[in-house]
């Protein structure tokens, strides 16, 4: 585990946090790619290769900004798969199973890390998802049984930005209702924490289940 803090302010050692604002891909929700890697194999293709196209900020930027849905996602990561505008090149029905694919891949939840962002908002805690997602973010925490698992859903399709640009942050320190020295901030990648440190709040740089729960220790106490 990873955690950064801003300079000390008014955080008490008692409840150092009001709020936990978290991520949501690779911290709660984890992804079977087992097909997809198939896929590729058969393809000739390296793993990872699907994503790596489909995440390039060209094609994943607007569908986290809101700005496309996943169908069209799936069709423009299919063409570019295809070979189309300099892309990597395969066979149109195989472009199109690798992008299906890795559009329908299963996810599950993490029960560990569910159980500790539950267990924070029992305590009192704000909980807050902060994610780059796309719109149809509600279906999918839906079929995880999470609805009820925040106090609010910050999804970048929704608000039109995305992290690690400094005004996500501030809709979710608003949505959460605490000033941002007392926000715990959790998110996999390391430029999402250091955006959320530089603007005060202290930051955990996930790594698994136990960042977590270390992070929320205090509440055992």
């Amino acid at each position: 585990m990873t955690t950064t803090s801003p300079a000390p302010g008014t955080a008490t050692p008692a409840r150092p946090f009001d709020a936990v604002l978290c991520d949501l891909d690779n911290v709660i929700r984890f992804y079977d790619s087992s097909r997809l890697t198939e896929l590729e194999r058969a393809a000739g293709l390296p793993e990872g290769t699907t994503a790596s196209v489909a995440f390039h900020p060209q094609q994943g930027g607007p569908l986290v900004l809101g700005q496309i849905t996943k169908d069209q996602w799936v069709e423009q990561v299919a063409d570019r798969l295809g070979g189309l505008d300099g892309g990597v090149r395969v066979p149109a029905q195989r472009a199109r199973e690798l992008a299906g694919a890795l559009a329908r891949s299963p996810f599950r939840a993490d029960g560990a890390v569910v159980s500790a962002l539950r267990g924070a908002r029992t305590a009192g805690l704000s909980v807050v998802l902060v994610t780059n997602a796309a719109l149809d973010l509600e279906e999918d925490l839906a079929a995880m049984g999470l609805t009820d698992l925040a106090d609010h859903v910050v999804n970048s399709a929704l608000e039109g930005v995305a992290k690690p640009d400094p005004e996500i942050y501030a809709i979710a320190v608003g949505r959460a209702g605490a000033a941002p020295e007392r926000c715990l901030f959790v998110d996999d990648r390391r430029e999402n924490v250091e955006a959320a440190v530089a603007l005060g709040m202290t930051g955990v740089h996930f790594r698994g289940p136990e960042d977590l729960r270390g992070a929320l220790a205090f509440l055992d106490r």
